[in-house]
């Protein structure tokens, strides 16, 4: 029995009925009233509504809803699944258009990678074809290197604490383990870079930049000697890189030694960093490729800097004066300067972007064509005299890399498919 308390002081109690759909059978008449009340005559509507003047208005949207299951509920031959809303229905009766629609998204999204990408090659060409630029302006009136590198490296240092501090980049948790593993690295960068700088102040930057495109041949040899293995074919690519860098270097105009052993330096120094990077700090894979090259930056310019003032300390002030008097003006030099140091960071900061968002193979590609741009950017912009075996060791040379990045990607790839 169940008791529903609609007076105070009238219960009306209703019995249990066995009805398929209507559970109430009859509702009794207590037998303290003469007469039925009023809201329950058939020839009242009732309405619960005005019950009390609560507001139950919202009992009739639940019943609307409801309306439609007790539908299904008495017509239980209704086909199953005719309830469903009809976009949900047309969308399972139509898998070409989700095929579609799914097809539309990926090509949508290969548009956008493919131009982040284009975005990160031209942002990295254009950094380094300004920091060559403004760098071998500034070595022709001071021809300082050690200083100039020095003040490279001081520029990208406060980019990258200026990143941390304003958030802009989250900084890597310093630890007396991290930092001891980033000094061999951090050595090696420093002898790779200064060696460069020396190079540029010596030679022309095409010329430079042919030599820097033997890496791969340093690169095959020390990690050989590390126990490395390579196929006929990678030796074989390095061939043509030796050829063409000979033939360059022996018909360049602006050749000079200092500036071929310069470059020869770099690629060992940098060579020598890649390799102890690997192997010093592999417990801090967590650390991105920017922050790693930011506290490389930082330790490599207090290893740079002291050797600088003992190497050409004592020259600075008069070659500062005589830099003034051949540029003109001083906010000239001071921009060159300036601009080199900036976009020395820069075009390395974007290199390492870069290497984050593409394949190595590819990222090696980029890297060849990079240095055809400078190479003729440069050459353009300088105006320096390039005799045709000139070209043609440079053209030989830039393709040996080429094939270089190819035979060492088939190298990475094929243990991944063996596993």
């Amino acid at each position: 029995m169940f008791t529903l308390n609609l007076i105070p002081s009238t219960p009306i109690t209703f019995s249990k009925s066995t009805h398929q759909y209507f559970p109430i059978k009859r509702i009794q008449t207590p037998k303290n009233l003469a007469e039925a009340p009023v809201f329950l005559t058939k020839s009242t509507p009732l309405n619960f509504n005005k019950i009390h003047a609560c507001p139950f208005g919202k009992i009739q949207a639940l019943s609307t809803k409801t309306t439609h299951l007790g539908k299904i509920l008495e017509n239980p031959s209704r086909k199953a699944g005719s309830h469903v809303p009809k976009a949900a229905a047309s969308s399972e009766s139509n898998p070409e258009g989700e095929a579609e629609s799914v097809e539309a998204a990926a090509a949508a999204k290969s548009k956008a990678k493919t131009l982040q990408l284009a975005l990160v090659f031209g942002f990295w060409y254009f950094q380094n074809i300004v920091f060559n630029i403004y760098n071998k302006k500034a070595l022709n009136v001071f021809p300082f290197p050690w200083l100039l590198a020095s003040f490279q490296l001081f520029a990208g240092s406060i980019w990258m604490l200026v990143l941390w501090s304003l958030k802009l980049q989250p900084c890597p948790k310093i630890t007396k383990p991290f930092i001891i593993a980033l000094l061999g690295p951090a050595l090696f960068h420093t002898i790779g870079h200064i060696s460069a700088c020396v190079s540029f102040s010596k030679v022309a930057v095409s010329f430079t930049h042919v030599i820097k495109s033997s890496e791969p041949v340093f690169s095959v040899v020390f990690s050989s000697f590390l126990g490395d293995t390579y196929p006929l074919k990678v030796w074989l690519s390095i061939l043509p890189i030796v050829l063409g860098c000979s033939l360059a270097a022996i018909t360049e105009v602006s050749f000079n030694f200092q500036g071929l052993w310069g470059a020869l330096i770099s690629n060992v120094g940098f060579v020598l960093r890649n390799i102890y990077s690997k192997r010093s700090l592999q417990n801090f894979k967590e650390v991105n490729g920017l922050n790693l090259y930011g506290w490389i930056s930082i330790i490599s310019l207090f290893y740079l800097f002291p050797v600088a003032v003992l190497v050409e300390g004592s020259q600075w002030v008069q070659g500062y004066q005589q830099a003034i008097q051949t540029v003109g003006k001083a906010s000239t030099f001071y921009i060159w300067v300036l601009l080199s140091g900036i976009f020395y960071h820069l075009y390395n900061q974007s290199s390492y972007q870069a290497l984050d968002e593409i394949s190595p193979l590819t990222f090696s590609v980029g890297n060849t064509m990079k240095r055809v741009v400078v190479i003729v950017s440069t050459v353009l912009v300088f105006r320096n005299p390039v005799r045709p075996l000139n070209a043609l060791g440079s053209g030989i040379a830039i393709l040996g890399t080429f094939l270089y990045s190819q035979a060492t990607a088939k190298k990475v790839s094929a243990p991944e498919k063996k596993s």
